[in-house]
């Protein structure tokens, strides 16, 4: 080993590792957020709340990220990294209306039911989260119910695809689920039935 690559050695270890602290200094920041945000909600999430619970100080959770924004997204996708996401672009592989409407909402409500103490909070505090945040997650809705309505000719009635967004949404479920009592198979079954009567209307 030459004198100079001996000489650098210890300083790029030396790199090496504070990049590593910062790396967690920042993982347990997002962290510290998706806990609080599952727990007490994003409403009631402070800076000195996340600090306290990732064991830093306030300066450093804003080193780390500056504006709300970033944290929130840092925070969205940890916890989205955690989950089995629904898959849309599988169920545009599904021809038939209904049988498509019956595996995407299958595939949604499940979804809803293993991160349901999440999305309860956030979907209460909405107001709180950053309008990115809020327009992103409107994005993606939108998304469900473009390939479950596209499945149907696109000159169909307004109120059938109005029918879909309303079965799509998480509010939706938890009303059919946690409110009346009803399964997930029951739910989704409820549902498909209210489109099949509105599209058999067309």
């Amino acid at each position: 080993m030459s004198d100079r690559r001996r000489s650098t050695s210890p300083r790029a270890y030396e790199m090496r590792k504070r990049a590593e602290e910062v790396g967690r200094t920042r993982q347990r920041i997002i962290e510290a957020a998706v806990h609080l945000h599952g727990t007490a909600g994003p409403a009631s999430t402070t800076v000195t709340a996340i600090a306290e619970c990732a064991g830093v100080t306030r300066l450093t959770v804003y080193r780390h990220f500056p504006d709300e924004p970033a944290l929130y997204e840092a925070c969205s996708g940890h916890w989205l990294s955690r989950q089995k996401l629904p898959r849309p672009d599988r169920w545009v592989a599904v021809g038939p209306p209904i049988e498509r409407l019956t595996a995407g909402l299958a595939d949604l409500y499940r979804f809803y039911r293993a991160g349901e103490q999440m999305l309860t909070l956030v979907i209460r505090d909405q107001h709180a989260i950053p309008e990115p945040i809020r327009e992103a997650r409107q994005e993606t809705t939108l998304k469900y119910v473009d390939a479950l309505a596209g499945a149907w000719p696109e000159d169909g009635p307004p109120v059938r695809r109005a029918v879909i967004g309303h079965a799509v949404a998480f509010s939706t479920w938890h009303s059919l689920c946690r409110e009346q009592g009803l399964t997930d198979d029951e739910a989704v079954k409820a549902m498909v039935t209210l489109v099949e009567a509105v599209a058999a209307r067309a």
